[in-house]
């Protein structure tokens, strides 16, 4: 078995996984559309600002996320986000800049699918394209609700 498709597995069994909507015979079909992205440790991924020309599932490691303050080489951790988590998706469907920094904390695995490979899947697989969409929707609901969560404990 390819080790694109043992790392798409791997992410399938994590439950908020952008693969969580997609049974095992999907991943053969979707490794030809997402390929895999190494990091080492302490790496920058992109950085705010940089053009957006993917987005990423994280297959193993932690990326930390953070964002530019007002005062000069300071940042705010916006989070730090594991296994399945989806990194780069604010501006992958309006191609807008980075709005964050990723910067690899562990040596990080990513499946990355660019903007021309997702809309290739959703014309040719358009069942497949809603699933992901469901997927990245899910995980971006639980990030937004707990980035709640954290700003009501300051009030």
């Amino acid at each position: 078995m390819p080790d694109d498709i043992k790392k798409l597995r791997e992410c399938m069994i994590n439950e908020h996984s952008v693969f969580s909507f997609l049974c095992e015979e999907n991943l053969t079909e979707l490794s030809g559309y997402f390929n895999v992205r190494n990091v080492n440790a302490g790496e920058i991924i992109w950085e705010e600002g940089d053009p957006c020309d993917y987005v990423a599932i994280i297959s193993s490691g932690r990326v930390e996320v953070k964002k530019k303050t007002e005062f000069e080489g300071k940042y705010v951790v916006v989070g730090i986000y594991n296994r399945g988590a989806v990194v780069g998706a604010l501006c992958f469907l309006n191609s807008s800049p980075r709005a964050i920094t990723a910067v690899a904390l562990d040596d990080v695995s990513l499946m990355v699918i660019t903007p021309e490979n997702f809309e290739k899947l959703i014309t040719s697989r358009p069942e497949l394209g809603v699933r992901i969409l469901k997927g990245m929707l899910l995980s971006v609901s639980i990030r937004l609700r707990k980035s709640y969560e954290r700003l009501a404990k300051f009030f």
